[in-house]
């Protein structure tokens, strides 16, 4: 088979914080959501990565599932129901890409895959930022199936304001793989490129 390459994300930049007062959540069966009366919650997209806190029961990172409207999400990991009336803060931290197909979906025996991360030069300015492969072995798989793929990681250590592309190749017979961006403060990622 030849090899397939794939523009897992374009440019995405990193969005301001949003507090508010009216920031709910609910659990309803296996159904998760971020919900407020008056503020937009439109600055978020699907597959964003927000960390909240100044909550009693929800300071987590919540992997954004599903925009309902500018007022509601559904997120990927459990919420504990909470109305709202406190002083919550929800942080943009960056983003996983949609899933792509690795070596292991289509039963190719070499498992050799390769991946390019392209920053914008204000990013060197970001001490947190990670980014990342994840693969999955599952055929259709939830967030719990994701695990970070060794030897793909570029963080704070390896940007030094010289380089704005980095590259990775790595070995396995993943069947999904994806890309994923946290502790993003600033700047943003101009695209990341996927070849198998």
């Amino acid at each position: 088979m030849a090899q397939t390459s794939t523009t897992l994300s374009g440019a995405k930049s990193h969005e301001d914080d949003l507090s508010a007062t009216d920031i709910s959540f609910t659990a309803t069966g296996a159904e998760y959501k971020i919900k407020t009366t008056s503020t937009s919650l439109g600055r978020f997209s699907v597959r964003d990565l927000i960390t909240v806190t100044g909550t009693a029961s929800n300071n987590n990172t919540f992997t954004v599932k599903t925009v309902v409207s500018a007022n509601e999400l559904i997120v990927e990991e459990i919420v504990t129901s909470e109305d709202a009336g406190a002083s919550v803060t929800l942080d943009h931290t960056g983003f996983v890409t949609d899933k792509a197909k690795g070596d292991g979906y289509y039963s190719q025996p070499d498992g050799l895959h390769t991946v390019a991360y392209h920053i914008d030069s204000s990013v060197n300015d970001d001490a947190n930022i990670k980014l990342r492969m994840q693969g999955s072995l599952a055929t259709t798989p939830t967030e719990d199936d994701w695990f970070d793929i060794s030897g793909t990681t570029i963080d704070q250590n390896n940007i030094d304001g010289s380089t704005l592309a980095f590259h990775a190749n790595f070995t396995g017979n993943y069947v999904w793989a994806r890309a994923k961006v946290s502790g993003m403060s600033a700047g943003s990622i101009s695209k990341i490129l996927f070849n198998h």
